[in-house]
């Protein structure tokens, strides 16, 4: 019968384990597992008194093989570190753990000096003034949890890590996610077209008049207790900004490439700090495969018959090529890259996409152009999480069509919805911040209500001009997601101008030293910038109502049935819509998707004015003569020249 307790390891924690356990079971002591594991062990603790990740490497070798579960403890500076417990057959091992703690823990900043420690004596030694009590301390964590192992319990380390502080004795239970792409532990599938197939299936709104099939509400306990925590968290931090004429919530996701923030703006900071939260989700799935593992790699010219062309989806010009130490090189269809599959709604079928364009983090020295989060969204189901791709694809490219070609489209009064919430929104703003926002409608061909919003300052201080895009089948979320985001950066915007003015003035006579995606909103902040919105601003043009400019749509009770609408439309006007899944387990255990939405011939956002992408995409020249704006043509020669003011 296999009721032993193997404690493999020296020192004070592995000695006070031992006899605390050995009072009631069996207890086998080894030093390594150079003698290998007897069978009669049901349970190893791997305890050391130093950290020594090469030994937790090798226990899950050895103990994964042997079927044996195992639980690790080790002190690391002035903490005692538990867990996790490692079961065969489930994720969530030590490597997935160290992982989670690396990126969100205390130790990242250190990263240098604990490299160098293990690389010259492969281990972190414990201080040697390390309180005895706090070892003790550790050790009883370390023997309860042996103990509801042994009789079935659930134990609390299971994907989860104790911390003690060894100098107050307060222990902290902290939660992880396994790491899908674990190499011990992960099972991720392999990127097939098969899996690339999308077969859209009803999603029922919670309500007659939402567009989402889960209430936010509803989403919250999971939300905080899945995806935040200080030590372990896929976020390890969170701002509630007091001072924004909104509840600005923000969260810090740490990754390997930096720090990434993500905003939630509602009308209350619970609901902002869950959708700061799912913004981050957003980016995180964005960023690189998580949900599956990319396999194609080959060139265009070989892939031709079943992937994307890139020249569709905007490129540089040759001009930007060529100029000195420009990061991106012109598209090669003989160079051989990564392609991930994707499916295609007009042709029915999976596609083949760059990986560089499917994910925005992933630049390598043969990129052709840097991709952003354009066109991911994040959803209840697949279908919601399409239907805002495809929404954030219409509020981009609207923005800059009418920037690019500087359309005088029709100015909103902001008062005629009677919407009561977006009444008390722009007084709120008139009244606390000293804002009037103007709207515009900058609906393009494809039908779906898109409005640009102008948050002007009546004051003497802070920003001039705020511009920020938004799109929805409703006019009036538009508005209001357009309206929320200028507001969230109204004190931020502030407090850059006061620090860095002079800066922001060069940009005005030099539009390449716009470079971050910052500066875009920065240089407009200036009132020396204020006239290059005139085909906007202009004051003698009439107002026009909500009722005026937009024809209500039937409503549906299915989500999927309002995409349908809009994937119809698109066919319509001979726009592909394809679909990258980019949804990782980490999300699908709540259920929520994640998808990349690329519709080619669209513009898509760039920040850093050398980073335009128009060449190759005709209908910032097309659509303004299709809509009326324009008599001819537009020519390249007469697309606006200076950088975009997108928020």
């Amino acid at each position: 019968m296999n009721d032993a307790i193997a404690v493999i390891g020296t020192g004070l924690l592995a000695q006070f384990v031992s006899d605390l356990l050995s009072e009631q079971y069996k207890v086998i002591q080894q030093i390594d597992f150079n003698l290998g594991v007897p069978e009669s062990v049901k349970l190893a603790l791997v305890l050391s008194d130093e950290w020594r990740p090469s030994d937790y490497e090798l226990a899950e070798q050895v103990l994964q093989k042997a079927g044996i579960s195992w639980l690790r403890g080790f002190i690391l500076h002035d903490e005692g570190v538990i867990g996790p417990l490692v079961e065969r057959g489930k994720p969530g091992c030590t490597q997935c753990a160290e992982l989670r703690s690396f990126m969100a823990g205390q130790d990242r900043e250190n990263s240098l000096e604990l490299q160098m420690s293990l690389l010259l004596h492969g281990a972190i030694p414990r201080d040697l003034s390390t309180s005895r009590f706090g070892v003790w301390q550790t050790s009883c964590l370390i023997a309860a949890e042996a103990q509801k192992m042994i009789h079935g319990v659930p134990a609390q380390t299971e994907r989860g890590v104790y911390l003690v502080d060894l100098k107050t004795l307060k222990s902290s239970l902290h939660a992880f996610l396994p790491d899908p792409m674990c190499p011990l532990c992960g099972n991720v599938p392999i990127d097939l077209p098969d899996n690339a197939r999308i077969s859209l299936q009803p999603s029922l709104k919670f309500n007659s008049e939402a567009y989402r099939c889960k209430p936010l509400g509803d989403l919250g306990i999971g939300l905080v207790r899945d995806y935040w925590d200080e030590r372990t968290g896929l976020f390890n931090k969170k701002t509630f900004d007091l001072l924004s004429p909104f509840s600005n919530v923000y969260v810090n996701l740490p990754t390997v490439m930096g720090n990434v923030t993500s905003a939630g703006r509602a009308h209350s900071y619970a609901r902002s700090e869950l959708a700061a939260i799912l913004e981050g989700l957003e980016r995180y799935c964005g960023t690189c495969p998580r949900g599956k593992r990319t396999v194609v790699h080959d060139s265009y010219s070989n892939l031709s018959d079943r992937a994307l062309n890139p020249m569709e989806v905007g490129v540089y010009s040759a001009d930007q090529y060529a100029q000195v130490d420009f990061p991106y090189k012109p598209f090669d269809p003989e160079l051989p890259m990564n392609w991930v599959w994707g499916y295609s709604f007009i042709q029915d079928s999976p596609i083949l996409v760059p990986e560089q364009l499917a994910y925005y983090s992933l630049e390598h020295g043969d990129s052709f152009v840097v991709e952003g989060s354009n066109g991911c969204a994040l959803g209840g189901s697949l279908e919601e999480a399409i239907f805002y791709g495809i929404m954030e694809v219409v509020e981009r490219d609207s923005f800059l069509l009418t920037w690019y070609a500087r359309l005088s489209v029709p100015r909103l009064d902001p008062y005629s919805s009677n919407d009561k919430e977006l009444r008390l929104m722009l007084d709120r703003l008139q009244d606390i911040a000293g804002y009037e926002i103007c709207l515009f409608n900058t609906t393009m061909e494809n039908g779906i209500p898109s409005i640009w919003a102008i948050a002007k300052n009546k004051g003497k201080t802070g920003a001039n001009l705020i511009c920020a895009g938004g799109a929805h089948l409703d006019p009036i979320r538009a508005a209001k997601s357009a309206i929320l985001e200028v507001a969230g950066n109204i004190i931020f915007l502030g407090e850059m101008m006061k620090e860095n003015r002079e800066e922001y003035y060069r940009m005005v006579d030099d539009p390449y030293l716009v470079r971050r995606m910052e500066d875009h909103s920065l240089l407009y902040s200036l009132p020396e910038t204020e006239d290059r919105l005139h085909f906007l601003l202009e004051q003698n043009r009439p107002l026009r109502t909500f009722d005026e400019e937009f024809i209500p749509r039937p409503l549906h009770a299915d989500l999927t049935d309002e995409l349908k609408d809009i994937l119809r439309q698109f066919h319509r006007i001979n726009l592909d819509v394809i679909v990258i899944n980019q949804t990782a387990p980490e999300t699908l255990r709540n259920g929520l998707y994640c998808v990349k939405v690329l519709i080619p011939g669209m513009l898509p956002m760039s920040f850093g004015h050398q980073l335009v992408r128009v060449t190759g995409l005709e209908r910032v020249l097309k659509v303004p003569l299709k809509l009326g704006y324009t008599k001819n043509l537009l020519t390249a020669q007469e697309i606006n020249p200076h950088p975009h003011p997108f928020l």
